[in-house]
C-alpha cells in the first residue's frame, strides 16, 4: 500500500571469536586475516567491536581449500623460521628486517619482555624469489647499508605503525575515526599542538585506538607496547602531523564536535525609581541574638502617622527638645 515502509530483514552476523570458530581459524589469525582485509567486518550496531556477517562467512567457507588456503595466507612467522624459509642466516634475515626491506605484520613480548617480530611467510617467499633481491641475499651487504645499520638504524617499528594505520585506516566508517586513527601514532603532546580546541580535542580521543593489548593495562608490557605504537622518528612525526591537521579539519567540515550549551545569563536588575513603591519598602532586621523580628512600637506608628499629618517646621538655630516642646504646646492650645 502506498505509505507503507518497507522494512528490511536485520542480517544475521557474528562475533570475532565465534566468526574464528565458524571459519577454522585461531583468533590471531583471525585477528591478522582481517587486518589484512581478507575478511570484512561491519560495525556492531550495539556500539560493540566489529562483527562478520552470515554471508561473507559462507563466501570464505566456499573459497578453495577453506580453510588451509586461508590459513597460509596469514601465516606469521619470527626470524628464526622467516630465515628458513628465505634460506639465508638469522643475521643477514634480522638485517633486511632493520633496514625496512622485510616489514613485520605483528610482534609480541615474550617473558623477558622482548619485542618478537612477526613476518608473513607469503611476503618473506615473494621476496625471496624476487631475482633483483639476490644480491641482497647472497653478495655482501653495501657499504652504505651497513654505515646504516652501524648508526642504529631500525625501521621495523616505524613499518610496523605504517602497516597498522592502513588497517585502522579501513576499520574506519567515519571521518572521525579516520582522525582518530592518525592520532593513534602520536603522543598527546603533539595532538594538543595540531588540536587546539579542547572540545574537539576530547571528541577526537573518544575515536583514538589503543595499542594492541599486551599485558595488563599500566603493566611493564602494556607500557611497551605503547612505545611501539607511537611514532618517534622526525619524518613519520612530520606527516602524520600533517595527516592528522587535514583529517580533523574534514571531520570538523562533516560534523563539529559536540559542545556543552550555552548558559543563560540573568536578567538586568529591577531598577527602583524614587517614587516607586520599591524606594519606600522597608525590610525588618532580625535581632542578631534571638533570630527574631522586632516588633514595631505602637506608640511610635501612631507618631509617624502624627508627623505626616502634621510636619514639623524647620525652625533653625534652636535646640531639637525646644523645638519639639514648643510645637507640642502650639498643637494642644
Amino acid at each position: 500500500m502506498p505509505g507503507d515502509t518497507i522494512t528490511q530483514p536485520r542480517q544475521h552476523t557474528f562475533s570475532a571469536g565465534r566468526a574464528a570458530r565458524e571459519l577454522g581459524l585461531k583468533r590471531r589469525e583471525f585477528d591478522l586475516a582481517v587486518h589484512l582485509g581478507l575478511i570484512r567486518t561491519v560495525p556492531d550496531e550495539g556500539g560493540g567491536g566489529r562483527r562478520v556477517t552470515g554471508a561473507e562467512i559462507e563466501r570464505l567457507r566456499s573459497g578453495p581449500g577453506h580453510p588451509e588456503a586461508l590459513r597460509g595466507r596469514v601465516r606469521a612467522v619470527g626470524t628464526t623460521e622467516g630465515s628458513d624459509l628465505m634460506e639465508i642466516s638469522s643475521g643477514r634475515f634480522a638485517r633486511l628486517a632493520r633496514l625496512g626491506l622485510l616489514v613485520p605484520v605483528d610482534f609480541y613480548l615474550n617473558r623477558y619482555r622482548t619485542v618478537v617480530w612477526l613476518y608473513l611467510a607469503e611476503e618473506l617467499r615473494q621476496f625471496a624469489s624476487d631475482e633483483e633481491n639476490a644480491r641482497l641475499l647472497k653478495a655482501r651487504t653495501p657499504e652504505e647499508l651497513r654505515d646504516r645499520l652501524a648508526a642504529g638504524l631500525d625501521l621495523r617499528p616505524r613499518n610496523w605503525r605504517g602497516r597498522h594505520l592502513g588497517f585502522l585506516l579501513r576499520q574506519a566508517d567515519d571521518p572521525w575515526q579516520q582522525a582518530g586513527a592518525v592520532a593513534a601514532f602520536l603522543d598527546p603532546v603533539q595532538i594538543a599542538e595540531i588540536v587546539t580546541d579542547p572540545y574537539e580535542r576530547s571528541h577526537l580521543h573518544r575515536f583514538r585506538p589503543r595499542p594492541p593489548a599486551h599485558g595488563a593495562p599500566g603493566s611493564p608490557a602494556s607500557h611497551l607496547a605503547e612505545q611501539l605504537m607511537t611514532a618517534d622518528d622526525p619524518d613519520e612525526i612530520g606527516w602524520l602531523r600533517a595527516d592528522l591537521a587535514r583529517a580533523v579539519q574534514e571531520a570538523r567540515a562533516h560534523r563539529p564536535a559536540p559542545r556543552p550549551a550555552p548558559r543563560r545569563t540573568p536578567g538586568p536588575a529591577r531598577r527602583t525609581t524614587p517614587g516607586s513603591d520599591a524606594a519606600h519598602r522597608t525590610v525588618p532586621v532580625l535581632d542578631p541574638v534571638h533570630r527574631t523580628v522586632p516588633a514595631l512600637d505602637p506608640t511610635r506608628r501612631t507618631t509617624q502617622a502624627s508627623d505626616r499629618a502634621h510636619p514639623v517646621p524647620p525652625t533653625h538655630g534652636e535646640p531639637r527638645t525646644r523645638r519639639l516642646l514648643g510645637w507640642l504646646r502650639r498643637r494642644n492650645a
